[in-house]
């Protein structure tokens, strides 16, 4: 027969598993998905509830292992559409995901340890502080922030404007930790009951609260009117298809939607001020084209229409250029690049500055050149960054072009707007994906760069999700995804200064400071009393 212990361990086993699954699901529903395209928001304010009290039933020990499947677990249903992306793209997040987990459910841990009935609220701390800091660095990535599982909750995500995206996550997840300390106060206490807990700690109840309280009422009343503001009509052109695949044929059968479309935007009765095409939408590279005759003639016939245009254009290209490399040497390199051209004449370029980690760079060649070799034999194609926030300006619209990936960061389009541009203008494709989930997370961040610097924003897509957002955060209108058309958009273009636009991630940096110190004094203080214990 097996032994009593034995047999407790197998059924404390099977509860976490099923609370890790719990979690990694509820996480996974909170954001657009397979079942649900726009999530359940919902979910999210109860999300984290399973992964908190999985963390109160093991040791610190053993939490490594149950943060480690947390973590890829949780992405690997939410982020399942990434090995499409690239064959190492699902693996790689899947490792740094289960890393990141495997190292935060220890601190989370010895944060119980430290401050015994309080320790939820600097678990709070730490998890926020936990979403911030993987959003910086090589291996940043937005994908998966608390808070952007809000932006159909229009008052509640206008405190953007004051704080970013990171003043949502607090709010939402509160309830997770919170329910989760409940949940085991009543587990360590049966004798007990809920409402105890809840008069002892009635008082940061009543301050969550009144910040939510406070946080709509603002939402509510903040919202700004724009009918009086000068508007810039766009048109997006999405052409259902992903650009780099194919070969020259595909090149031209391209060029020759994205021409038929854009004719058709502009041969509108009420024109566009511009039309703009996606991330690479046109293959090969405009600059470098003298280095193939056939690609020559493509872009050829690129320039000689653009040339019979009176509408400026905007272009996402491959853009190549002899520079000197890191090892000494001219050659060519690459940047992904937004161009403008007024009458067939390149006017100004920006260069993506944010690269996806690993499929777009990777700069640890020297220190790991296995990992190097192994991305470069998996078909990868590196970026060099750019390095100049560009504001473009044509017919009197100020606008800059965050590239794909790059409209998941607050940091990017905020200073784009210190530069001054008064529109922010979307180049993506994600039509690698073949995911309306996919392309629906990404568009979903888009709505809090357009809260927190009160800008319009305008995304061209290769394939969805195209789309206009107004200043307060609202999706106005949206093209059908996965068809060949064009979506020509009336946009306001404002110029006022956010909080968020001046102070910027303060509040998040603020959840780091306060996570550290609180751990640090925790830790002083556990050492004291053991000093003051062994001396007695």
């Amino acid at each position: 027969m097996m032994p009593s212990s034995q047999r407790q361990f197998i059924k404390n086993t099977g509860i976490n598993v099923l609370l890790i699954v719990a979690g990694s699901v509820l996480f996974a529903l909170s954001f657009p998905n397979l079942f649900f395209p726009k999530g359940l928001p919902i979910f999210a304010w109860v999300a984290y509830v399973p992964v908190f009290f999985v963390i109160s039933r093991v040791s610190i020990g053993a939490s490594v292992f149950w943060g480690a499947l947390y973590g890829y677990a949780a992405y690997g249903l939410f982020n399942y559409w990434l090995s499409v992306f690239h064959p190492l793209a699902g693996l790689i997040v899947g490792i740094i995901y289960l890393t990141y987990f495997a190292i935060l459910f220890p601190f989370l841990k010895l944060a119980e340890k430290l401050f015994s009935q309080k320790h939820y609220l600097i678990q709070w701390l730490i998890w926020l502080a936990y979403e911030y800091l993987r959003t910086k660095g090589f291996l940043g990535y937005a994908y998966g922030i608390t808070g952007y599982s809000q932006w159909e909750m229009i008052p509640l995500i206008q405190i953007a404007s004051l704080f970013g995206v990171w003043a949502v996550s607090a709010l939402v997840l509160f309830p997770s930790v919170y329910i989760a300390r409940l949940l085991s106060f009543k587990r360590d206490n049966p004798d007990r009951s809920y409402v105890l807990f809840i008069k002892q700690e009635r008082l940061s109840l009543l301050i969550w609260i009144i910040a939510l309280s406070a946080s709509l009422i603002y939402g509510f009343n903040s919202q700004i009117s724009y009918q009086d503001a000068p508007v810039a009509r766009i048109a997006l052109v999405q052409h259902n298809s992903d650009p780099w695949r194919g070969g020259l044929a595909a090149y031209r059968q391209n060029f020759n939607t994205l021409k038929r479309l854009s004719l058709e935007a502009v041969n509108q009765e009420k024109k566009p001020d511009l039309v703009v095409w996606s991330e690479t939408a046109f293959v090969p590279r405009i600059y470098w084209h003298k280095t193939d005759p056939d690609s020559y003639e493509l872009v050829k016939d690129l320039l000689d229409f653009l040339t019979t245009q009176d509408i400026p254009y905007v272009i996402g290209n491959d853009d190549a250029r002899k520079e000197l490399t890191d090892e000494g040497i001219w050659d060519r390199v690459d940047y992904n690049a937004v161009l403008l051209f007024e009458k067939g004449e390149e006017k100004q370029i920006y260069r993506k500055m944010h690269l996806v980690p690993f499929t777009e760079h990777f700069p640890y060649k020297t220190q790991l050149p296995f990992v190097y070799d192994a991305l470069r034999n998996a078909d990868t194609h590196f970026w060099k960054k750019g390095t100049e926030a560009t504001v473009f300006e044509t017919k009197g619209i100020k606008f800059s072009t965050p590239i794909c990936f790059e409209d998941t960061f607050g940091y990017l389009s905020r200073r784009f707007v210190a530069n001054g541009a008064e529109l922010i203008v979307n180049l993506t494709n994600d039509a690698w994906s073949k995911s309306l989930p996919a392309q629906m997370q990404h568009a979903t961040m888009a709505v809090f760069r357009a809260v927190e610097n009160r800008r319009s924003v305008v995304r061209a897509t290769a394939s969805g999700q195209t789309c206009a957002i107004d200043p307060n955060g609202r999706i106005i209108a949206m093209a059908k995804e996965f068809t060949e058309t064009q979506l020509t958009v009336e946009v306001p273009l404002l110029t006022t200064r956010t909080w968020y636009t001046k102070y910027g991630d303060i509040l998040a940096q603020l959840f780091v400071i306060l996570s550290v110190l609180c751990l640090f004094m925790g830790i002083i203080r556990l050492t004291i009393r053991a000093r003051h214990r062994t001396i007695q």
